[in-house]
């Protein structure tokens, strides 16, 4: 699994949302976070300076370049 798949379902569980909650949350489709999660696709970087306000993390942990 890459590292921005693992990161974002392991930031989800952690907060305890599904997919579904999580698309809502930050107004994008249930399909965009899953397919993400699968490695079906990678975010775009509007997407991953979302996610990253959202969890509160960088984007450079999202793709996996720090910890």
């Amino acid at each position: 699994m890459s590292a921005i798949s693992t990161r974002i379902k392991e930031l989800r569980e952690e907060k305890g949302l599904s997919a579904r909650q999580l698309a809502k949350l930050l107004n994008i489709s249930g399909r965009a976070v899953h397919r993400w999660e699968k490695e079906e696709r990678v975010p775009n970087a509007d997407s991953i300076i979302l996610l990253a306000k959202f969890f509160e993390v960088t984007a450079g942990y999202l793709l996996g370049l720090e910890d």
